[in-house]
């Protein structure tokens, strides 16, 4: 099911519900109820909880955004890096530069093409897209420079390997939800309650006040929606792409 239609079905099912529950108790009311004696410790009490939950939503999307931004960081720095080290052994050997090169589009043809969609359903990496860098690493570290000139380019070629596996394994760290479970049951029972404490307003008089109390309903849904959909940046709707790996190795991943 496309993410989008998740969200319209979550926000209107928020708002079915809200709708529903504010017509049942409207039916069930006695007669005399008058909705405007509603105590002010309730309304205050609802403002509070309000205040509270607006910024716990707040902290959590800042989250998952900030993961999502790391992420994204990660893939970019591999990329770069490996860009780097295709481009800077164009002062050894021929042979060397070649077999560098090769492996270099080998472990970025197959982290595109095959490892992300791993990443994508496992929420993790793979064992041979480690093995293929490794022996990138091996071909940088166990060649010996012949003269001052590749001793030159070999130390910052050392850095952009621990660069490119550093972020590799960062982006594996970072594959997974980003939410602990304990914060998606905090966040959802605030919502319950928040959205529970509107009814204890007495909620029913009018058809405006029925469809804002939706509305609100129905943008705490799309808030949550939205931490849910950032909680795994490589896996859901606005998720980290390979985009870095395709601009710069474009001949590679085309």
């Amino acid at each position: 099911m496309p993410d989008w239609l998740v969200l319209v079905l979550a926000m209107l099912a928020a708002c079915a519900v809200v709708v529903a529950v504010t017509l049942v108790r409207h039916k069930r009311a006695p007669e005399d109820e008058d909705p405007s004696e509603t105590p002010d410790v309730i309304e205050y009490m609802t403002m509070w909880i309000g205040v509270v939950y607006a910024i716990v939503l707040g902290l959590a999307i800042a989250g998952v955004w900030e993961a999502r931004s790391s992420a994204q960081d990660y893939v970019q720095s591999e990329a770069q890096a490996l860009h780097e080290i295709s481009e800077r052994v164009r002062v050894y050997p021929p042979d060397v530069r070649d077999k560098i090169r090769t492996d270099v589009n080998t472990y970025v043809s197959y982290v595109v093409h095959h490892e992300w969609r791993t990443m994508s359903h496992d929420g993790r990496v793979t064992d041979r897209g480690a093995r293929l860098l490794q022996t990138v690493r091996q071909d940088v570290t166990d060649y010996r420079p012949k003269n001052d000139f590749e001793a030159q380019a070999y130390q910052p070629l050392l850095d952009q390997m621990t660069a490119a596996d550093q972020a590799r394994n960062a982006r594996a760290d970072s594959t997974g939800a980003t939410m602990p479970p304990v914060v998606w049951w905090g966040l959802l029972t605030g919502a319950l309650v928040t959205i529970g404490m509107v009814f204890a307003l007495q909620i029913r008089r009018t058809t405006r006040e029925v469809v804002l109390a939706g509305l609100f309903s129905a943008t705490i849904a799309f808030m949550l929606f939205l931490i849910w959909d950032f909680d795994a940046p490589y896996s859901r709707g606005i998720a980290v792409t390979a985009e870095p790996f395709a601009n710069l190795f474009p001949g590679v991943t085309g």
